[in-house]
């Protein structure tokens, strides 16, 4: 029975803005979001310009691969924890 979403319940999670993937790095493992340290003098951007990256999309549950069950169960299967723990 799908009774809808509820007040303030969120539909997913948004893990990196779009505004963080200018500044991010991306690694095997994981992301890194570097230091916005962009100076405020805006005279430098009127003569210089600026890099305009594209399809800078949000990283969020909504817009990345999820995993069906027996991809969860495999990835579950690899943690140490969980096979110490499996025939308990």
């Amino acid at each position: 029975m799908n009774i809808g979403t509820r007040h303030g319940e969120k539909l997913f999670e948004t893990l990196i803005s779009s505004e963080e993937m200018i500044f991010t790095k991306e690694s095997k493992n994981y992301f890194r979001i570097l230091s916005d340290n962009r100076d405020l003098n805006y005279n430098k951007f009127f003569k210089q310009g600026s890099v305009i990256k594209e399809n800078m999309l949000p990283y969020s549950s909504h817009s990345t691969n999820q995993l069906n069950m027996l991809q969860l169960e495999k990835l579950l299967l690899k943690l140490e924890i969980v096979k110490n723990n499996i025939n308990d």
